[in-house]
């Protein structure tokens, strides 16, 4: 679909905008009616909000096809980590524009029309959608991390495969150098790099793994740093 017509855009949006508001409206009118003891006016309105879910992810797949899977078992594992990767970008973006922006201002407002419960609710809620973006964000780097790890998975199943195949084991040798050494979690196999540090644990680049504190824990499997040893790299030819 060409999305560069700007008012079919601006359409979509707002119809998948006002799809997800009818799911959730309707989810709520229907646990007033289960309270209420009207169970098949509540079923009802269940089944029409799972409806209204349908259109908007088909109004959604117009938006983003980039994030539509048709086929998942015909995708590498790249490409399965740059749609879900993607998934996150959108999910922060939408979470940090609500606590940044859309909460604040709303909150203003309130707080000038002096209405405070609203001025307080909108408060509350800008906090929770900082939670979330930072929730979000863990999980974004997170994959970050992974994708090292795999690489480290791939280099290690190729190296035995080329051993089965009659050649020679890599020599592998730890860095001496604190500043360059690796270390790996044997738990997981996350690998820390004291050249990028773990910003997200509050770990600056260019922090030697010895210069960590002990309470630092894996961004992934959450062992303890006793748990990692220095990584052994393969050795120039």
């Amino acid at each position: 679909m060409d999305l560069s017509n700007f008012t079919t855009l601006q359409n979509l949006e707002a119809a998948f905008g006002g799809e997800s508001m009818a799911n959730r409206k309707y989810l709520f009118f229907a646990e007033v009616a289960r309270k209420l003891g009207f169970k098949d006016l509540a079923k009802l309105f269940r089944e029409t909000a799972e409806q209204e879910t349908e259109h908007a992810f088909a109004h959604f797949e117009l938006l983003h096809p980039e994030l539509v899977v048709e086929d998942p078992e015909a995708l590498t594992d790249e490409q399965k980590r740059e749609i879900v990767s993607r998934c996150l970008s959108l999910a922060i973006e939408g979470e940090t524009y609500e606590y940044t922006i859309m909460y604040p201002e709303f909150a203003a407002a309130a707080q000038s029309d002096r209405d405070n419960p609203a001025a307080e609710e909108f408060l509350k809620q800008a906090q929770e959608s900082g939670e979330h973006a930072n929730t979000f964000r863990a999980a974004a780097h997170r994959f970050g991390l992974l994708k090292f790890i795999e690489n480290y998975h791939a280099d290690r199943y190729t190296e035995a495969l080329e051993v089965i195949n009659g050649g020679q084991p890599a020599t592998r040798v730890a860095s001496e150098d604190p500043s360059t050494r690796k270390w790996i979690c044997r738990q997981c196999s996350m690998i820390y790099d004291p050249v990028t540090g773990d910003p997200d644990s509050g770990i600056a680049p260019g922090t030697t793994f010895e210069a960590i504190p002990d309470d630092w824990q894996c961004p992934i499997c959450g062992a303890t740093k006793k748990t990692f040893i220095p990584l052994e790299e393969k050795t120039a030819a």
